[in-house]
């Protein structure tokens, strides 16, 4: 393995993505985590020291929390599916009036 020049390294190209059988499917899976998770990470050298220095975790806690707001939205979606459907299934099968 040659080492190059290491006082001044030349980088390459960044990691690529791997190529895929299912470009649709792997197309929509970014699409939703770009609608649901639109921002990056609010962590940042300035929050981690404001953090450190003011002892601020609720500013930090809310912060997180609109990050993660859509898929928190999702959850909830999610488990009110898991509870109403079998719910209204089990309505039509004894109520069949």
């Amino acid at each position: 393995m040659e080492l190059g020049n290491i006082s001044q390294p030349v980088y390459g190209p960044g990691p690529e993505a791997p190529e895929s059988s299912t470009p649709g499917l792997v197309g929509m899976v970014h699409g939703f985590l770009r609608l649901v998770q639109p921002n990056a990470l609010p962590v940042g050298p300035s929050m981690l020291r404001s953090l450190q220095e003011h002892h601020c975790l609720s500013f930090f806690l809310s912060q997180l929390l609109l990050y993660e707001l859509g898929f928190l939205v999702c959850v909830a979606i999610g488990l009110l599916f898991i509870i109403l459907v079998p719910l209204v299934g089990c309505c039509f099968c004894c109520c069949r009036c």
